[in-house]
């Protein structure tokens, strides 16, 4: 039987969801974790990637089993065996040909931006200092609205197309910051953090909000704004 898992993390001391030849990744964690509770190998596929330092409040994954299984006792025992910054929010029951990946109609980020000092803050929100324009913020997101090759703003080593829509770049006033909410049909590696990188220049005066758009014909990385940091990035929800 397949079972679909929602999950949390705090990604600060992770080096990412997927095994790493260096440092400690999230992934191996929950499976090794559900090996030793049903007590047979399986294979935990998630619904894609989050980045070292990413964070995570609706990562999907999922796995097979034989053995039967009681979701909420079964998420009980992983919580009691995985570390406490990564939390099994919910497991449920699904249709065999679910598929975390594959079946997935879009992906939700948030990036957290921290307009006023506030330590408490820190590892979750990106700080933003000097010159800071709302109004050419939202612009800037507009450009970025609707199907385009993205290859100025992935990093290098793809080897699939960078052709992917965004349904909406939202922005979304909080306090002490701002946060900027993403949806797309997928994200490719980094993507999301080098859109707000040009994003956060465009604000600051340092691009115009029309410069997306020769920006993104280029198809050049090296012609897009530096990456924000990885703290504030949050893939929030996965749609199915």
């Amino acid at each position: 039987m397949r079972f679909k898992l929602i999950i949390a993390y705090d990604g600060t001391r992770f080096a990412g969801w997927q095994v790493q030849k260096n440092g400690s990744a999230i992934q191996p964690l929950i499976q090794k974790a559900l090996e030793t509770v049903l007590r047979h190998p399986l294979d935990l596929t998630g619904s894609g990637r989050t980045d070292a330092g990413v964070h995570a409040r609706g990562q999907t994954a999922h796995f097979d089993t034989e053995v039967s299984v009681d979701p909420k006792r079964l998420a009980l025992s992983l919580n009691a065996l995985l570390p406490p910054d990564i939390r099994i929010l919910e497991i449920e029951p699904v249709a065999s040909d679910f598929h975390a990946r594959y079946s997935a109609r879009s992906k939700i980020y948030h990036y957290h931006l921290s307009l006023e000092p506030d330590p408490f803050t820190l590892l979750y929100r990106h700080p933003v200092y000097g010159s800071f324009d709302l109004e050419l913020l939202k612009a800037g997101a507009k450009e970025f609205i609707g199907t385009h090759d993205f290859t100025s703003f992935v990093n290098t080593g793809q080897d699939k197309s960078a052709v992917r829509t965004i349904y909406r770049i939202d922005i979304v006033e909080q306090k002490g910051g701002i946060r900027l909410e993403f949806e797309g049909n997928g994200f490719l590696y980094k993507m999301v953090r080098n859109i707000t990188g040009a994003l956060l220049d465009i604000a600051a005066g340092k691009l115009k909000p029309e410069d997306i758009k020769t920006i993104l014909a280029a198809r050049d990385r090296r012609r897009a704004s530096a990456s924000a940091p990885a703290k504030g990035l949050f893939l929030f929800q996965v749609n199915y």
